[in-house]
């Protein structure tokens, strides 16, 4: 725990203190305090190098070993220290490789050692040359290890980042692998049980048919047959695309696309067959909707006359389909319940209808609602953009 006499000062806390222009402006500041006290007094041309090297720091992060040569002529005339051990130190850091760096260090130790005036400096072997050429490698070497340590922890760094970013992607793959796996099981499980059970009724239908002598028990016997049939084509596309879904999990073969699929010129038939008293308005216009909007209406119709055929049996229905400027309105309205459903006639639901609509809807950019109304009965209402895919 952190006591408030160690805790750190607000303003070192603050994003400025680490602001890309303050770290490229703080050494060449530093540089030129330095130049600025060394060169007091020099001429007017030692200056201008002394300056010529202090500027060009602000090149080093592109230019590094241009802003070495530049930093040199300056570091021969006068004893300037920082432009000089930011230059080498910049080389190290920004420029791939040893040999400039290696390069930058011995030429700079070189200049430093052999300073101006030359006659300053015999090349006497005596323990004082020794020991200042000692300095000079070391301030050519030190600046030059800390450059290549900050080049290899920014490439370890990215190297880290890399081997994260690819265990994420093996996460991803395994994950996309477990669900394939399930979504292949759930495709055997879809077409084990619901396609006997459906093939079941759609035979038992068939049977009625041909054996029934009321001609309206035998127009609703084909229509049950009619509909186990299209739902028996219909699961066995669906159960196709999972299977191929889990095949390529990645995504590198394609699925089968679903068809046909339902589209708003098939919403008269599905009206017709819903054995509801529907009054309908399908003015969607003649514009070309996306196949995806399509589909969403037809869903959304489709599960709303199936839920009225559930909870509200007879009841008065109205579908309308409308153009509100670039969105599709759909609304699927029924009046309250001309009778309360038996026990025997109610169906079971998880609830699941409405909330996958609405993530459809979504999904596209629009919005969906679903709720009484004042007179007793229910209200579904989409709006669908004409851009959603």
């Amino acid at each position: 725990m952190t006591t408030p006499g160690r805790a750190r000062p607000a303003w070192l806390c603050a994003p400025w203190t680490t602001a890309p222009w303050l770290m490229l402006l703080l050494p060449v500041l530093a540089a030129g305090v330095d130049a600025a006290l060394v060169a007091a007094g020099s001429t007017w041309w030692e200056l201008l190098l002394s300056a010529l090297a202090t500027g060009s720091l602000l090149l080093r992060r592109r230019y590094p070993l241009l802003t070495m040569v530049l930093v040199l002529p300056g570091t021969f005339l006068n004893y300037i220290w920082i432009a000089p051990v930011i230059a080498v130190y910049s080389v190290a850091a920004y420029r791939p490789g040893l040999r400039a760096p290696t390069v930058s260090a011995t030429v700079f130790a070189l200049v430093e050692f052999f300073h101006w005036p030359l006659e300053d400096h015999p090349l006497a072997l005596d323990r004082d040359n020794a020991l200042y050429a000692i300095q000079c490698v070391m301030l050519g070497a030190g600046p030059a290890a800390l450059g290549l340590l900050a080049r290899t922890r920014k490439e370890l760094a990215e190297r880290l980042a890399e081997l994260t970013e690819g265990r994420q992607r093996e996460h991803r793959l395994l994950a996309e692998r477990v669900l394939s796996t399930e979504r292949a099981r759930l495709a055997r499980e879809m077409h084990d049980v619901v396609s006997h059970q459906v093939s079941l009724i759609s035979i038992q239908a068939g049977a009625l048919q041909v054996s029934a002598t009321d001609p309206a028990t035998r127009t609703t016997a084909r229509t049950i047959r009619e509909l186990s049939v299209r739902t028996l084509e219909e699961l066995r596309q669906m159960v196709g695309v999972l299977r191929a879904a889990a095949q390529s999990p990645g995504g590198d073969r394609p699925a089968d696309p679903l068809s046909p699929q339902p589209r708003l010129a098939d919403l008269p038939r599905l009206i017709e067959g819903s054995g509801l008293p529907v009054s309908s308005e399908l003015a969607s216009g003649d514009r070309p909707w996306p196949e995806a909007v399509e589909r969403a209406a037809f869903r959304t119709v489709q599960e709303a006359l199936t839920n009225i055929t559930k909870h509200a049996p007879e009841a008065a229905v109205e579908v309308r389909l409308l153009t509100c400027g670039s969105r599709l309105l759909v609304e699927v309205r029924n009046g309250p319940p001309a009778r309360v459903p038996a026990a025997a006639e109610t169906l079971p639901g998880g609830g699941h209808g409405l909330v996958g609509l609405r993530e459809r809807a979504e999904r596209l950019g629009g919005t969906l609602t679903a709720g009484p109304t004042a007179e007793g009965g229910f209200l579904v209402r989409a709006e669908l953009p004409v851009a959603g895919e």
